[in-house]
């Protein structure tokens, strides 16, 4: 039977493992301004790269000039909560670093593009690049935008990450994802720090960095505050409370797919990570941490950052 371009690219993202799959235009991002105003505020807190690349996150073409379409993907990184520890992780970087297993297989998913259209030019982005992917994501029918500022899924909420990969190819766009939260505040409520901010003017908060755990637990360098340090509330690494307490993350009888265990053996936990020893880490070394962390989201924080959080959580009981 005759399939289109389109139809086939999205069987083999089915096929190497992608979750989800849509087609967006490469159009500008439509947040684009939105952003600059988040950064304006001082929302990104420390990490003045965000600032410096804000230009090339206007548009798809300004990483692969002549783009036209943008392949969207998502990979459910979902775990159980794993058992009682001294602190926790966040759900996504229990196992292996996602930006490696979401960038072998959208190699894969080129390598097939390639072959439906050989002098197709392509570019992979995973988190770390440059773009507004959520936008692109949007665009492509993966989700839409939860007050929690993550990408919701109607039928399977939001513990995926997104992978995009753009292409000079034109390719037949599919429809926007549209939902939204309507008057629950779950998250907003329920974050240890008050790091979402929602305003009058949209259905959407804004994530103060500033105050976020994910942030002080990674993106911050240098010692913490006495304020900062109170607000780790456990956490290790990351944070999950805003997605934890999203009702598209509770499944239910008629939602049978929503919070789903991933099917990624690669994301399954590391034992060093799922149950840290906080007093261990406080005396690791460049060494050890390397032995224990290498190829995990972890090592964003590097040795200081883990031995910093750890002291922390040590301090605060």
């Amino acid at each position: 039977m005759f399939h289109s371009i389109e139809e086939r690219l999205k069987q083999r993202a089915r096929e190497v493992g992608f979750d989800l799959c849509g087609i967006a235009q490469a159009a500008p991002a439509p947040h684009y301004d939105a952003y600059l105003e988040w950064l304006q505020n001082g929302m990104h807190a420390g990490m003045g790269y965000l600032a410096r690349q804000a230009a090339l996150r206007r548009s798809a073409e300004a990483l692969l000039p002549g783009a036209r379409s943008v392949i969207a993907v998502a990979k459910n990184y979902n775990q159980p909560l794993p058992p009682d520890a001294e602190a926790r992780v966040a759900r996504y970087a229990l196992g292996r670093d996602y930006h490696k297993v979401l960038r072998r297989d959208l190699r894969r998913l080129a390598a097939s593009l390639l072959e439906l259209a050989p002098k197709a030019r392509t570019r992979i982005c995973v988190d770390s690049a440059p773009i507004l992917e959520r936008d692109y994501a949007q665009m492509a029918g993966i989700g839409w935008f939860g007050k929690n500022t993550c990408l919701i899924n109607s039928k399977r909420g939001s513990w995926f990450f997104i992978g995009l990969l753009l292409t000079d190819v034109a390719l037949t766009p599919d429809q926007p994802a549209v939902g939204g939260c309507g008057t629950c505040r779950a998250c907003i409520d329920a974050c240890p720090t008050g790091a979402l901010v929602l305003r009058d003017d949209s259905p959407v908060a804004w994530l103060d960095s500033r105050r976020c755990i994910s942030y002080l637990t990674i993106e911050h360098r240098g010692a913490f505050t006495a304020e900062q340090e109170r607000r780790l509330n456990g956490w290790l690494f990351g944070c999950d409370v805003c997605q934890e307490v999203c009702p598209f993350n509770h499944r239910r009888a008629s939602q049978p797919e929503r919070a789903t265990p991933t099917a990624e053996p690669d994301f399954n936990p590391r034992p060093a990570i799922a149950q840290p020893d906080l007093a261990a880490l406080t005396a690791l070394s460049e060494q050890e941490f390397l032995a224990l962390y290498a190829g995990t989201a972890l090592m964003r924080a590097g040795a200081e950052g883990i031995r910093r959080n750890a002291r922390a959580l040590l301090r605060r009981g």
